[in-house]
């Protein structure tokens, strides 16, 4: 009948993967970082190997004892629905600070809950990031392709600066573009005048590492 379940297909399907880890077997590790209740009850979180049975805070401040120089910046004037891929990216190249122009509140699904490991921080308005920005010493890099931007591929990124994306559809403002030190574009080779927000902001974030974390020099 439709919509019943063959017993015997359901029997023979592979089990799903278990994610995470189960209780620690074993003696317990000795160290302030490691969280009681994970090493009784096991680890699901999304975390990699190394912070498994990590308490919380102890993987934050291992983190921030090693993150980049970089930050990355997003404009939220519409709820955009890339920021939370946008904080997986970062936590996964260790970026320096998330920030948030515009709206506050912003979708985190896409986060995967990295943002738990990922400081986030929101600026009402252009003017105020910009400020913080040239106060903290951080050149404004904008990822968008305008006449003026020049190549992302062949720039040389400064090792402290915040790469700023613009909201998905309508790309950086004209504040953004005015305030920023640099506008750089990616080179595209189809038919789409343009790519997603998360994967420019993954793109440039790559290639600020490449620079920077890996030493390979521009061309």
């Amino acid at each position: 009948m439709p919509g019943q379940r063959d017993p015997a297909a359901a029997e023979s399907a592979p089990a799903r993967p278990k994610v995470g880890v189960g209780p620690w077997d074993g003696p317990w590790p000795e160290g302030g970082q490691y969280d009681p209740e994970l090493l009784a009850g096991g680890d699901t979180r999304n975390v990699v190997d190394e912070y498994r049975y990590w308490k919380h805070d102890a993987i934050v401040a291992d983190l921030d004892s090693r993150r980049h120089s970089f930050h990355i910046a997003i404009e939220n004037w519409q709820h955009d629905l890339n920021i939370g891929s946008v904080v997986r990216t970062a936590n996964a190249f260790l970026a320096k600070e998330v920030h948030i122009i515009g709206r506050r509140r912003w979708n985190r699904r896409g986060a995967m809950v990295t943002d738990r490991y990922q400081h986030v921080r929101h600026h009402p308005t252009v003017e105020e990031f910009t400020e913080w920005a040239h106060g903290e010493g951080l050149r404004v890099v904008g990822i968008d392709n305008f006449p003026d931007s020049v190549p992302l591929e062949t720039y040389d990124f400064p090792a402290n600066c915040v790469l700023v994306l613009g909201q998905e559809g309508t790309g950086l403002t004209p504040e953004v573009h005015a305030a920023a030190d640099s506008t750089l574009s990616i080179a595209q080779f189809g038919s789409t005048r343009s790519i997603n927000a998360s994967a420019a902001a993954a793109i440039a974030m790559h290639a600020w590492m490449r620079r920077h974390a890996f030493g390979q020099s521009v061309q």
